[in-house]
């Protein structure tokens, strides 16, 4: 591998820690199309296949989402029992994603992965403009921000939250993903939980789901080790600057370009996909 292959690799990487912790996404949705990208424009990446890119990708995650957490708990953002409670559905459900990847053929993982991505980008925005949910909450906890001083009540309810982790673990380990664009949605319009404590917690549970979405791939031989050599550490790195700029800054310029970048990369991969 060239120097200059490992740095694009590195800021991969770095690019998809950063977003994807701010947003509490994981990285994922920046990494699979980035190596796709790369596999059809260079020869060395050449043998890249939707199966190889979604378990290296669920691998980077991995760090990104440990990077991050840290950082995060390091902050008493993360309410630990809540992101568990969401694991114990996420886990397994990754474990099942990763395994129906392996019967999905490259065209049509593109075509599926671009409508998620344009429905992913669709739902972060419309997250922002619609109001919180009144649901029967099974719990009930208080969050004081250590920033503002400003103190929460939230909770969930037990039904929905096992529902929805099941669903954001299963394409976690079917896309390559977090699973937090799902997650962080629920916790904030059905359970009240503040948008930072919903991002830390979130990637919490990522780091659990896709620890084990990660060892699936890596039983069904899916995780291309070089790759992944280079973009773990920019991940590690982005994960740090991603909860760093979480805490001081509200990101609103970045985030708004993520989702553009989103959007526009999910009807690209639907266009590949359909045409292939």
């Amino acid at each position: 591998m060239t120097v200059w292959l490992a740095l694009v690799l590195f800021a991969l990487g770095t690019v998809a820690g950063t977003i994807g912790s701010i947003v509490g996404l994981g990285g994922g949705v920046f990494i699979v199309p980035g190596l796709l990208f790369l596999a059809g424009l260079l020869s060395p990446l050449g043998d890249v296949t939707p199966q190889l890119a979604v378990g290296t990708s669920l691998l980077v995650v991995v760090f990104t989402a440990l990077s991050s957490s840290l950082s995060y708990l390091r902050q008493n953002r993360v309410d630990i029992r809540s992101g568990l409670l969401f694991f114990l559905a996420s886990g397994p459900a990754s474990m099942l994603g990763a395994w129906i990847n392996q019967w999905v053929s490259s065209g049509r993982f593109q075509a599926y992965f671009g409508l998620f991505l344009i429905f992913m980008a669709v739902l972060l925005t419309a997250r922002e403009r619609m109001r919180p949910r009144h649901v029967r909450w099974h719990v009930e906890r208080t969050f004081t921000d250590p920033v503002s001083g400003r103190q929460y009540r939230y909770g969930y309810n037990y039904g929905i939250a096992l529902s929805v982790s099941a669903l954001a673990g299963l394409l976690a380990g079917f896309f390559g993903i977090g699973g937090g664009a799902l997650m962080v949605p629920m916790m904030v319009l059905f359970f009240a939980f503040p948008p930072q404590l919903a991002t830390a917690t979130s990637m919490f549970t990522v780091l659990w789901t896709s620890t084990l979405g990660s060892m699936t791939h890596l039983a069904l031989g899916n995780i291309a080790w070089l790759l992944a050599l280079f973009l773990i550490p920019g991940a590690w790195i982005g994960g740090k600057i991603g909860s760093w700029v979480a805490m001081r800054m509200s990101g609103k310029a970045l985030i708004w370009a993520s989702r553009l970048v989103i959007a526009a990369v999910g009807v690209s991969l639907v266009v590949e996909g359909l045409s292939a």
